[in-house]
């Protein structure tokens, strides 16, 4: 029959936090939006309809908030350690993307955002 991948996303967590290689990002704070995607082989029919066969997205907001709250110098540090703590959290995950966005860097630019993305998979 093959196999089923599954794919749960958090999309969009928005965090006002101080991260920030300037002195001032770290005093004033900026807004921030956070996603997290990861992908799994789903198991049996019979008990995918239950939360400890999945990956709890609830438990990926957590993850991100507790992260954000820590002042970091740069995005790819943030983006690091949610993914860090997403693989130790949901160790069966094959795949997991990570994209930290500031949504307004101090370089002037109109509507610009600033964003890093992080990308993990599973080596066989």
């Amino acid at each position: 029959m093959g196999t089923i991948r599954q794919q749960v996303a958090l999309a969009d967590a928005r965090f006002y936090a101080y991260h920030g290689y300037y002195p001032e990002e770290q005093v004033l704070g900026n807004e921030f939006t956070v996603d997290i995607s990861v992908a799994f082989e789903r198991g049996d029919s019979e008990t995918a309809d239950e939360l400890q066969h999945t990956v709890n997205y609830e438990l990926l907001y957590h993850i991100a908030k507790t992260e954000m709250q820590l002042p970091r110098k740069l995005l790819e540090t943030v983006g690091e350690s949610i993914l860090r703590r997403v693989r130790t959290d949901f160790p069966f995950v094959s795949n997991i993307e990570v994209s930290v966005t500031k949504h307004n860097p101090p370089f002037g630019g109109d509507h610009a955002k600033a964003r890093v993305k992080l990308r993990w998979e599973r080596g066989d």
